[in-house]
């Protein structure tokens, strides 16, 4: 593969320009198995911003921070040309992993930045990101309080994560939203009724995590159960288990076939659906892929290049309308039924 450097775009008006595809990190030391190669992993991260992919994605709920001070030693080593992306609100309960509160609020706020500024060893975080939506915080107070981090120098600009449109809005009014990250993927297209028009009028970008469907979309495996280790969080996905995944698996027969057609991966097909969502609803969108290894970020990053058919689109409209089981085994942790 060529060195060629992948389109920029900037997030929300007046935000940080990056690269058309950002890198989830989350995945390198945490939730999709243990990560057998770390060389390999840190030199995915070198590959990538080499690859003019400037946009790299963790939060500190994953792996309780482990993540931020994993790629901590890249991010200092770039520091100029790395935009940073990381989150709070999601508090995992010590005894048991799996059971998990979510905080909003001002003291949190600023307990959740200063310990990321300490493992990230960094003075500021360039894109900082409200991980989930405490319904019982107000949302003004919540932008209120991260607004203050912007204020401070901690902070450059901000994000929000499986908000509604109206929770958007709300949000702007009190300081600029650069970003919004939620789930969109041919198989999770619920955003698009409510947040997406909104991000379009506001000038906000999406930010898609999980566009290849946590690697189902790419056929990587069927039933999360019988194909994962026991520590890979996807066996605790409704959509990767028992039947779920059996007939999920059946909807992937159009993009195999486009993908064929084409000379390309599932995984490429599926990304350049997802980046084609910026003509289709007329905003940024830069999704953010994750993997540990250089050969499947390539092949990620060639996917920017790859502009289906009218006829091909058509072919895979229908996928997300078909597909069995929630995004997660408990929904109250998303936007959806918020809208």
């Amino acid at each position: 593969m060529s060195n060629e450097k992948i389109a920029t775009v900037r997030l929300g008006e007046g935000g940080p320009e990056v690269g058309v595809q950002g890198l989830g990190c989350m995945g390198m030391s945490f939730a999709y198995g243990p990560t057998t190669d770390e060389d390999e992993a840190r030199a995915t991260l070198e590959r990538a911003l080499e690859l003019g992919v400037t946009l790299y994605d963790t939060a500190d709920v994953y792996g309780a921070g482990a993540n931020e001070e994993f790629i901590a030693p890249f991010v200092r080593a770039h520091r100029e040309d790395v935009v940073l992306a990381t989150k709070f609100a999601i508090v995992p309960d010590a005894e048991d992993p799996m059971k998990r509160a979510i905080r909003n609020d001002r003291p949190y706020i600023r307990q959740a930045v200063e310990a990321s500024l300490r493992r990230l060893g960094v003075d500021e975080i360039d894109l900082y990101y409200m991980h989930r939506r405490d319904v019982n915080v107000p949302i003004e107070e919540t932008v209120g309080a991260m607004a203050e981090l912007v204020g401070e120098g901690k902070v450059k600009h901000l994000g929000l994560s499986e908000v509604t449109g109206s929770e958007l809005r709300a949000a702007q009014a009190v300081h600029p939203i650069a970003a919004v990250q939620s789930e969109w993927s041919l198989f999770s297209r619920d955003i698009e009724a409510g947040v997406v028009p909104a991000a379009r009028e506001l000038g906000v970008a999406l930010v898609p995590y999980s566009p290849l469907g946590r690697g189902f979309l790419t056929g990587a495996f069927t039933k999360a159960e019988q194909e994962l280790t026991e520590d890979d969080w996807r066996r605790t996905q409704p959509r990767f288990t028992g039947d779920n995944a059996e007939a999920n698996a059946a909807l992937l027969a159009p993009v195999r076939a486009v993908a064929e057609a084409r000379g390309v991966s599932l995984a490429q097909i599926a990304l350049a659906w997802a980046q084609q969502r910026a003509s289709v609803h007329g905003l940024t969108v830069v999704p953010i892929p994750g993997t540990r290894k250089r050969s499947r970020l390539e092949e990620n990053v060639a996917a920017t290049r790859i502009e289906l058919t009218a006829d091909e689109l058509a072919s895979l409209e229908p996928i997300a309308s078909k597909v069995s089981g929630d995004r997660y085994p408990d929904m109250s942790f998303t936007s959806a039924g918020r809208e």
